[in-house]
């Protein structure tokens, strides 16, 4: 799973088989909100964590950037994201 964003507060997503986009701020330093995404809505591999994972993106409150990963924390210790770059 991966996303990449733009400046603008556009995000772009890929959960495993599905795509999406939306719209993300910053309220304040530190601070990460979703907006609503509009994804696709393809039927992935039984042991997919796709809709899982976006319907969490929603509960996202805060990042961290630290050791070239990313952290993305959810609300209420609903548990931490974790990205790293994508190979080249």
């Amino acid at each position: 799973m991966h996303h990449a964003s733009a400046a603008d507060g556009r995000v772009e997503l890929r959960a495993d088989c599905n795509r999406g986009q939306g719209s993300w701020s910053e309220p304040a330093p530190g601070q990460l909100r979703f907006g609503r995404l509009v994804t696709t809505r393809v039927m992935c591999p039984s042991k997919s964590l796709s809709d899982r994972f976006i319907r969490g993106l929603g509960d996202v409150r805060s990042y961290l950037f630290r050791g070239g990963r990313l952290y993305l924390s959810l609300m209420a210790d609903g548990g931490v994201y974790e990205f790293e770059p994508m190979p080249r």
